[in-house]
């Protein structure tokens, strides 16, 4: 076959794909007036991790050449045009643009929503509560930092709830103008720099690290001056229009958890997580009898973080438990927790996905 013949075959399944991907829009619409009339949400994140991992296994059944990463990055950007379609879908998220928040909400959502930017997590939550987003985005807890009180005090608070939470490890990239010769400085947050800096040591031996109050900020630098590089994410590059010089090796990438805020919790897909938050006595054995009562009813607490509270005489707990609110096993404990004079508030339920890695 000549080069002209598969040129001319590339451009025929163009042409079918587009009238395919038209006629799926065209079905997406009339699945959004659908949950319109009937007052569900457009996002559902239980069936789109079920659609990607189907459209993963049916790619492999058939021996395809794309990866799983290229399948999901395709359809990512599928469903964000139809979620932009359909809804005008509006993400809150923690700034600045081209922080690791905003890459993990685009990586997500996709680029077809639109994006806004708050410096503060009380904006982030401002911004749903009052509807002008329909959902927010905000880091829970870092591998470099542990949990993100901030996220938790919030949820504690408020009537919003988790409405999903997406579990990310990406690389770090070192951004320039020019070659890596020239790189005199590398700026970026302290965190990340400490986390970096041995691998940072060995592969720019004569910079000097310079701490930044944001990857963002870092990127600003070096855009304005070729002798500054900048720490942060792939997306920054792109917004500040830089090269990526480096990328971290894969034992210094960050895992961070982000959870999507939304007014509700989300539906149960079968596979869930649901945060707590439970006041108690503060004396010996206060814990320990919580845990009992999730114990004795099956119920496995996964993970448990401690906050103070204003009133030195209680005990508040955030637990993340296996499992849907819903569930019977769960309300029971709940239930059997009141009864005890706990106080107990949830905080969501959202589907419980694996870590999405970004090479």
């Amino acid at each position: 076959m000549s080069l002209e013949e598969v040129r001319n075959k590339i451009d025929s399944i163009d042409q079918q794909l587009l009238r395919l991907l038209n006629e799926r829009a065209e079905l997406v619409h009339t699945v959004g007036e659908i949950k319109r009339k009937d007052d569900l949400d457009i996002y559902v994140p239980g069936r789109e991790d079920k659609l990607l991992r189907k459209l993963a296994e049916i790619n492999r059944a058939q021996n395809g050449r794309l990866t799983e990463r290229a399948i999901r990055a395709i359809y990512r950007e599928i469903m964000s045009a139809a979620l932009a379609l359909e809804d005008s879908l509006k993400i809150a998220y923690l700034g600045p643009t081209g922080s690791w928040t905003h890459q993990a909400a685009v990586n997500k959502f996709g680029h077809c929503v639109e994006y806004l930017a708050e410096v503060t997590t009380e904006g982030v939550f401002g911004l749903v509560a009052a509807q002008t987003a329909d959902y927010g985005v905000l880091p829970i807890e870092h591998s470099t930092e542990g949990a993100v009180h901030h996220t938790l005090d919030h949820l504690a608070d408020s009537a919003l709830q988790i409405y999903a939470e997406i579990l990310w490890k990406a690389d770090a990239a070192v951004m320039a103008q020019g070659p890596n010769g020239t790189i005199t400085e590398i700026h970026g947050r302290a965190q990340m720099l400490a986390h970096c800096r041995p691998w940072l040591a060995q592969s720019f031996p004569g910079a000097r690290l310079v701490e930044s109050p944001s990857s963002s900020a870092a990127a600003t630098l070096a855009s304005q001056n070729p002798s500054i590089a900048a720490l942060g994410t792939p997306l920054s590059a792109e917004l500040h229009d830089l090269r990526v010089i480096a990328t971290s090796p894969r034992e210094y990438a960050t895992q961070t958890r982000f959870i999507i805020l939304g007014r509700r919790s989300g539906p149960p897909s079968g596979n869930d997580n649901t945060m707590l938050m439970i006041h108690s006595k503060d004396r010996v054995g206060a814990l320990m009898e919580v845990l009992q009562v999730f114990a004795s009813r099956n119920v496995n607490v996964r993970q448990i973080e401690n906050r103070p509270t204003p009133c030195g005489t209680q005990a508040r707990f955030f637990l993340e438990i296996s499992g849907h609110h819903s569930d019977p096993a769960l309300q029971q404990a709940i239930t059997a927790l009141e009864e005890h004079a706990v106080q107990v508030k949830t905080l969501g339920s959202y589907p419980a996905p694996g870590w999405v890695e970004e090479r």
